[in-house]
């Protein structure tokens, strides 16, 4: 296989990894550089450790407010577009490296600002996380319930009982009561569950804390159907053994652009002249902005201007963060 669709090709892919013990990573991502990262990354864990393929979740937001991915996949800012050229890509990529196993997932699809496209033909696509977690706990079951009894049997689905903060406000998750992810589960009939574990989204270090004890007493109630999301706010020693404590899919994004980014920041200062000329360069030391060592001399060269030159710091940095998180969750 390459693209995973329909019901229970995904929940045959996810019944092989809890077998293995393997927590299926979710990559988000709002560009082809991050699409391509992942497909490679995964593809060279595969060749290296004699996999014939190996599974992996990429994703998308759409409307959702806090991060509109779709929308910022294209420069035209509309979302439905962002989101054909996101799955467009997917299609040329999975053809291209056939060892890796793609699960195509909508994530934090909102129930209100996402209505059109919880209408749409969704066969091309693997799970989705439907998002009902802003309304209060009553509303979210009785929402999130429908959409399971409507398209449940098409399409695998995620939900969350909690409303997912961002760690950039004063204003922290709630962790995730037990008996309330049990009831939700049970209410709702989602395949998995988005639980509030210490971790938060947009985060600008690794300065949360996991707590696995919650997680092992939520699986204690509904078994290995946990997804934590937020992982980049905490350190990966913290999250290495994640399967035992009923995790099977982690979702990751600000580690890849918050990280990566300084190695672009950092070529660009060491390659200031070539990369916007050195009268550019000396009114940015005249301002204070540089220092006189940006002044080499150099030309402008296509070696430091163009996109892909400076793209490529990133790409090399946002493949090696994802392959991390392979060689964490992937154990033989």
């Amino acid at each position: 296989m390459s693209i995973i669709t329909g019901r229970k090709n995904v929940e045959a892919v996810y019944a092989n990894a809890a077998e293995r013990g393997w927590v299926i990573p979710c990559f988000c991502s709002e560009n082809l550089t991050t699409t391509e990262a992942i497909f490679i990354a995964a593809s060279d864990f595969a060749n290296e450790n004699g996999y014939a393929s190996v599974p992996v979740t990429i994703g998308m937001t759409v409307q959702y407010s806090h991060r509109t991915q779709a929308k910022f996949y294209t420069r035209t800012e509309q979302w439905d577009i962002g989101l054909r050229l996101f799955r467009a890509d997917i299609g040329v990529l999975a053809d291209a490296f056939p060892n890796v196993d793609v699960l195509v997932h909508l994530d934090h699809i909102q129930y209100d600002l996402d209505s059109e496209l919880l209408n749409w033909d969704l066969s091309d696509f693997s799970s989705i996380m439907f998002d009902a977690s802003a309304t209060h706990l009553e509303r979210n079951i009785e929402l999130t319930a429908d959409y399971v009894a409507r398209m449940g049997h098409k399409i695998f689905i995620e939900g969350a009982c909690d409303e997912i903060v961002d760690a950039t406000g004063t204003v922290h998750n709630k962790i995730t009561d037990p008996d309330t992810a049990e009831n939700y589960i049970k209410m709702t009939g989602v395949d998995m569950i988005v639980a509030n574990l210490g971790t938060e989204h947009r985060a600008s270090g690794k300065e949360l804390t996991y707590h696995g004890d919650v997680a092992r007493q939520i699986k204690s109630r509904i078994g290995s159907k946990i997804v934590l999301h937020g992982a980049s706010s905490v350190p990966n020693h913290q999250i290495a053994d994640l399967y035992q404590d009923g995790i099977c899919k982690v979702n990751i994004w600000t580690a890849l652009e918050r990280d990566s980014m300084p190695d672009m920041f950092e070529f660009l200062v060491k390659n200031a002249s070539k990369a916007a000329g050195p009268e550019r360069v000396a009114k940015l030391i005249e301002e204070g902005w540089l220092t006189p060592k940006c002044d080499t001399g150099d030309r402008p060269s296509l070696s430091a201007f163009t996109q892909v030159a400076a793209g490529k710091p990133v790409f090399e940095k946002m493949r090696a963060i994802v392959r991390s998180y392979f060689d964490l969750w992937y154990k033989n």
